[in-house]
């Protein structure tokens, strides 16, 4: 099967909710082909697959303000609305959702969004690394500060010694007549 969505695009449907990386339930369903509708009603005729580190019930508020960010005042007009509060599936979650819907489609998307939780997990922490070396840098960039600060006034003199040589006319080597 030919790759349904990049993962990069995938990787933009993961929401952060309680602390949480999840996927909401019309994302989902949209991804596995399937109306909203057709998710949840498995997801409730198989509810006890589905433990609460698996699916969240998000709030209206909550769902709102992952469709719409921006404004925390949505009108019926502005199609970001929510009229019911949304599922949030966890990675594992997920993974139970394809056993759930039965579908060669639902495995390959599946994998393509396991795929994304991994690339995503392998960003967060390159990014967490990265914000350690930035920090340890900082903090030595501080010290070394201090330290030099008492000969910044010398080594400023310095420069502009150098610079007044630089800038001196220039005599000719050698005898006059």
């Amino acid at each position: 099967m030919t790759t349904l969505l990049p993962i990069d695009q995938i990787e933009r449907k993961i929401y952060s909710v309680r602390g949480l990386k999840v996927m909401l339930d019309a994302d989902l369903a949209q991804l596995y082909g399937v109306p909203t509708k057709r998710l949840t009603e498995q997801v409730r005729r198989n509810i006890n697959r589905f433990p609460d580190d698996f699916l969240v019930r998000l709030t209206i508020e909550e769902s709102q303000n992952l469709l719409n960010p921006r404004s925390q005042f949505a009108s019926l007009d502005s199609g970001t609305n929510v009229k019911y509060p949304h599922l949030a599936f966890t990675e594992e979650g997920i993974g139970m959702l394809s056993s759930v819907l039965r579908s060669e489609r639902a495995v390959q998307v599946n994998i393509m969004i396991v795929r994304a939780f991994v690339r995503f997990r392998s960003i967060l922490s390159t990014h967490k690394e990265l914000a350690v070396k930035l920090e340890d840098l900082e903090r030595s960039v501080r010290t070394q500060n201090k330290r030099l600060k008492n000969h910044g006034h010398k080594i400023k003199q310095l420069f502009n010694a150098i610079w007044e040589l630089m800038n001196a006319p220039k005599s000719p080597i050698g005898f006059n007549k």
